[in-house]
């Protein structure tokens, strides 16, 4: 967690450099999370309905490639349905992805990069089909998670945004099964 904390640290630096001789802009996004978990690599469970939202910082590095950081709140976590009931585990996290945004043309770009978040919550529950047996628990996660991101966009000249982004976990959200996430981040975003 450290090396990448600290490669978030002086890319920031570096940055922030480089926004006072090229253009940079800010702003809030959200939107729709479809979330996943990946079990030893072989299955993936079925997905929760969430959200994001958060801040971020865009630097130009160039006409056509820029770094962005973010700072998200997401939902996430994953959903198993049988005869017996549903399970839904929960699990939010704060976010910060580091992105390398490419813009072929002016106005659609892609975009990769590393990402590092913490949990800041986790719930898991199971709802019966007869409602006696419905219960929620807590497991003990782990908190910190890590990953990349791959997504694409367009961006109009007035600083809105739309995008599509496909995060692969790559850090076990348990010691058990080696579970990662996998989340679809379906975002909106706006300029300051």
């Amino acid at each position: 967690m450290k090396p990448i904390l600290n490669f978030i640290f002086i890319l920031s630096i570096i940055l922030s450099t480089q926004a006072q001789s090229q253009k940079s802009n800010a702003g809030i996004k959200g939107g729709y999370n479809l979330a996943a978990v990946s079990f030893d690599g072989d299955t993936e469970t079925g997905q929760r309905h969430g959200f994001h939202i958060g801040l971020y910082g865009e630097s130009f590095v160039s006409e056509s490639a820029s770094f962005q950081i973010e700072f998200l709140y997401s939902q996430q976590g994953y959903e198993l349905e049988d005869n017996s009931g549903t399970f839904t585990q929960k699990l939010d996290y704060i976010n910060v992805p580091l992105l390398l945004k490419l813009y072929p043309s002016e106005n659609f770009y892609l975009e990769v990069g590393p990402q590092a978040g913490l949990a800041i919550s986790h719930k898991e529950e199971f709802d019966s089909s007869f409602g006696v047996f419905d219960t929620s628990q807590e497991f003990d996660p782990q908190s910190f998670d890590w990953g990349v991101n791959f997504g694409t966009g367009i961006k109009t000249d007035s600083g809105v945004s739309f995008g599509v982004r496909y995060h692969l976990g790559l850090g076990s959200i348990y010691d058990e099964g080696n579970p990662k996430n996998r989340v679809w981040l379906f975002s909106v975003g706006f300029d300051f």
